[in-house]
Order: structure tokens, then C-alpha cells, then sequence
């Protein structure tokens, strides 16, 4: 993967990747993500796995569906979410590795081991 010294996007496009992680930025929206990665679903069946209100989780999803992260469809009388964006996952699993090695590296650091490797 060719890295760029430099975002190659205008001030409009830098406003769009900002709305995008501002979208990811609520814990309650990682969960809902978290779901939406296993496969599509309603809100019901996402309010079983990440609690809260239909409510909160309907204000989540169309914070979701209006950044281009999450596409939904109509199924009858429910509505259907699933993932929009193909790079959503590979985005969040580089942060979630960042954040694991991050949690290693400090609880090694507290029971005095030495860190394994460099940093990449």
C-alpha cells in the first residue's frame, strides 16, 4: 500500500472524512457496528445485542446512515440496516489492533516485562 505524504483531498472531502469519524466516535455506534459486521440487521435484533432505547439506537443509526457508513432497506413493516462502507471493518480493526497493543504494552510495562518487538 503506497503511503501519501498528504491527504489528497480538498477542504469539502477533509469535512466528509471528519463527519465519518465523528460518526465513530460514540461508543453506543461501535456497538451497532460491531453488530452490522456480523451480518444485516433490524433494530430490534441490534437493541438484543447493545441495549439501550429503540430510540437512542434509531438517533445512532441515522447519525450512521447519513455519514455513508450504514445502508438501510425496507423489510416489510421493519427496517433493515447492514454496512455500507467496504473499508469500515479494515479501518476499525487497525484501530482496535492500535488500542490492543496499547493495552499490552502497558500491562506489560506494569508487570515488568520487557515489550516485544518494535513498533511498527
Amino acid at each position: 500500500m503506497a503511503m501519501h505524504a498528504h491527504l489528497p483531498l480538498t477542504d469539502a472531502g477533509c469535512e466528509e472524512v471528519a463527519m465519518r469519524f465523528r460518526a465513530l466516535s460514540e461508543p453506543m455506534r461501535l456497538k451497532i457496528l460491531r453488530r452490522l459486521f456480523r451480518s444485516e440487521a433490524s433494530v430490534g435484533e441490534i437493541l438484543e445485542e447493545v441495549g439501550g432505547t429503540q430510540a437512542n439506537v434509531s438517533k445512532h443509526l441515522a447519525v450512521l446512515h447519513g455519514s455513508a457508513l450504514v445502508d438501510r432497506r425496507k423489510d416489510g413493516t421493519r427496517t433493515v440496516y447492514r454496512i455500507a462502507d467496504p473499508t469500515l471493518l479494515k479501518i476499525c480493526s487497525i484501530v482496535c489492533d492500535g488500542v490492543e497493543r496499547d493495552a499490552r504494552d502497558k500491562a506489560n510495562a506494569i508487570l515488568g516485562r520487557p515489550k516485544r518487538g518494535g513498533r511498527r
